[in-house]
């Protein structure tokens, strides 16, 4: 018995609910870290709630505006580009490209499924 009204999860949208996590994270980590004092309570604050905020109100499943895929495309790009900068950033090139290459494959995957519906 399959219940067409629960939303079905995939390993890619669990792969993304990481991806999401990091990059917060990761942004805080390069506020912190890449930055002086006073800025880097500043931007180690800031950069994770912008980023929070962007996705929360264009990118999320339920997304406050509702916006077309290819702005979804462009927020998860800003996101996630600058998550990976912020790695760059640190001197840690290597976690960088990983992390680039991950959420670009998932993203296109993910791209995929949207513009099948």
């Amino acid at each position: 018995m399959s219940d067409s009204s629960q939303p079905s999860v995939t390993p890619n949208d669990i792969l993304r609910l990481f991806l999401e996590l990091f990059a917060i994270v990761s942004l805080g980590i390069w506020g912190f870290l890449g930055w002086s004092m006073p800025w880097n309570v500043i931007i180690g604050i800031g950069a994770p709630v912008v980023a929070i905020l962007l996705w929360a109100l264009f990118r999320s499943p339920k997304a406050v505006f509702s916006v077309d895929a290819y702005a979804k495309a462009l927020i998860e790009l800003l996101v996630m580009g600058a998550a990976a900068l912020a790695w760059w950033d640190l001197g840690v090139p290597f976690v960088a490209l990983v992390f680039g290459v991950v959420a670009v494959i998932s993203g296109l995957v993910n791209g995929r499924r949207e513009f099948s519906r």
